[in-house]
């Protein structure tokens, strides 16, 4: 077993520390609110006074935060992960940032310390289950048993694949959503009673989908999986790796902007599977 540093306890991080804390590993925690460590402690992890603290305490430092600028602003820097972590030491960068933020990473890491580029795919349920799907660019043998702990490995390829894999599935997701939600839209302008709408989508491509989806839309109410805000940070992650590698896609585009309305309604906190009563509301109104 490793002692494993996480830094970032945001939903995911959290997840992650009670996985690997109920598998065996030592688990040292650092964020930037003090809330979320205290927990943590809680179940047996041990907090760390910065990133570089707690990076250097570990021989493999798993990074969780929201977005490309977070990740920044906890690898660089006196108090960043890049100043602690100790030759023969490892980076697991987990978070879904995309492909360039994690080359320009790559390009800080110290001598002798390995990067492992390994987005997950799944949310909370998953992640303390241990089913995630880790997509994994790089060697992963260094980081074999942490992340066997938290999930399936899927080798990807080189440093900056296994983001690029985490938009290629997110933007299935994305996409998925939007149709689910037009759809149902549809049925509604149409005539169709919803009880009906449903039957046909079961019957439909999306029908494991419409089956996962249709409870919380009925119920109005939806457990916190994924913040709805998050979600359109990472279709705006996709759009923007597609502008860069000279990709067009309208179909992501377009479901990208219902994400951009929801949020601008005051969505934003909500699951991201309220996107769907967004598009209803939108869509009748």
């Amino acid at each position: 077993m490793s002692t494993v540093a996480v830094v970032g306890l945001g939903a995911m991080g959290r997840a992650f520390s009670s996985r690997l804390l109920s598998t065996g590993h030592d688990v040292v925690v650092w964020n930037r609110s003090p809330g979320p460590v205290q927990a943590a402690v809680g179940e047996g992890a041990v907090a760390a006074p910065t990133a570089a603290v707690a990076a250097s305490r570990a021989e493999l430092t798993i990074t969780m935060v929201a977005d490309p600028a977070a990740l920044t602003a906890v690898t660089e820097g006196s108090d960043g992960v890049l100043a602690g972590a100790a030759p023969g030491s490892a980076l697991l960068q987990m978070a879904t940032v995309g492909p360039a933020p994690v080359l320009a990473l790559a390009e800080r890491m110290p001598a002798g310390v390995d990067l492992v580029d390994c987005p997950v795919l799944g949310s909370i349920s998953e992640a303390t289950g241990g089913t995630l799907s880790v997509f994994v660019g790089g060697d992963p043998e260094r980081a074999t048993d942490v992340l066997s702990s938290l999930g399936r490995i899927v080798p990807v390829g080189p440093i900056g694949a296994g983001s690029a894999a985490k938009l290629v599935a997110n933007s299935t997701l994305f996409g998925v959503l939007g149709i689910l939600g037009e759809a149902l839209a549809l049925g509604e302008a149409l005539g169709l009673s919803q009880e009906a709408t449903w039957e046909v989508l079961g019957a439909s491509p999306l029908a494991a989908q419409a089956e996962r989806r249709r409870g919380p839309l009925e119920a109005g109410e939806a457990p916190l999986r994924f913040g709805l805000a998050l979600a359109g940070k990472d279709a705006a992650l996709v759009a923007e790796a597609a502008t860069a590698a000279g990709v067009t896609l309208p179909l992501a585009e377009a479901a990208r902007g219902w994400f951009v309305e929801a949020i601008a309604a005051g969505r934003g906190d909500d699951d991201y599977s309220t996107i769907l009563a967004h598009i209803l509301g939108r869509a009748s109104g």
